[in-house]
């Protein structure tokens, strides 16, 4: 395998801690998690929720825009973001890989998942995917042309933003760029391959997420061409991930201890 990254295979090279600034060596983790953050999310607070998963190595990505990356531009374009990391991703499988993303992180999971198979592999063990409509399948509005007080509103409908961070004009001035492109990124995805992925596809939802109900996120099914497919319900609402932190969790676990049993 061709590694097109820099010195493929160190996972700590610096091309890699650019896109995954807070990923921590594990080396005893018996596998590799690489998760994809929701729109507006960050590296340092998904880094802090997946590494409390015990034996595994996990890599949350930084998209520019924020954090780590503030001055970059932000990518408006879920391919094109998925094709910069794809390499970067790829560098990362001389150990074996699952996939996380949270609502826009979804898609994210599933183009970078198509980019490594198109390029020969190796595939990700399993996609863990939560909160997020299927690929093809959202009808709500669009949200990243609206006027900034409508879409102040629809980001404290969505429940991600401290009320803090929303109230605070100067700090959302410098934000909204950035949850704008990421919003049009989820708002003008379409899909062009609907294809199943030949690997599992285990599905979280919240029982009242009104963005991605447990009836539509069963659709996942369809993007698997394997039998393993499930979906789990949890109480809470699009960002049950703060609110069944600990089931969620163990959860993922469950499905990753499936696919890469710990050695005895």
């Amino acid at each position: 395998m061709t590694n097109a990254v820099p010195g493929g295979g160190n996972a700590f090279h610096p091309t890699v801690k650019t896109w995954f600034p807070f990923a921590r060596p594990r080396p005893e983790a018996r596998l590799r998690m690489v998760c994809f953050p929701f729109a507006g999310g960050t590296a340092s607070f998904l880094q802090r929720w997946v590494d409390l998963i015990p034996d595994v190595e996990a890599f949350a990505a930084q998209y520019p825009g924020r954090e780590t990356r503030f001055t970059e531009t932000p990518f408006r374009d879920v391919r094109t973001l998925a094709e910069a990391l794809g390499p970067v991703v790829r560098s990362l499988a001389d150990r074996p890989l699952v996939f996380f993303g949270y609502s826009l992180g979804t898609l994210v999971a599933v183009e970078v998942a198509r980019w490594l198979i198109r390029q020969g592999g190796p595939a990700p063990l399993g996609l863990l995917v939560a909160a997020g409509t299927p690929p093809g399948r959202r009808t709500s509005r669009p949200l990243y042309a609206l006027s900034e007080k409508d879409f102040i509103q629809a980001l404290e409908e969505y429940g991600g933003t401290p009320p803090q961070v929303l109230a605070h004009k100067d700090l959302m001035e410098m934000l909204i760029p950035m949850l704008r492109s990421d919003f049009e990124m989820v708002d003008t995805y379409k899909l062009t391959d609907a294809s199943p992925l030949p690997v599992p596809v285990h599905a979280f939802s919240g029982d009242r997420d009104s963005h991605a109900l447990p009836p539509v996120m069963e659709g996942w099914k369809d993007f698997t061409s394997t039998p393993d497919f499930s979906l789990q319900v949890f109480p809470g609402e699009h960002f049950f991930i703060n609110t069944a932190a600990d089931s969620l969790r163990e959860a993922m676990e469950r499905s990753m201890l499936r696919w890469c049993p710990r050695a005895p």
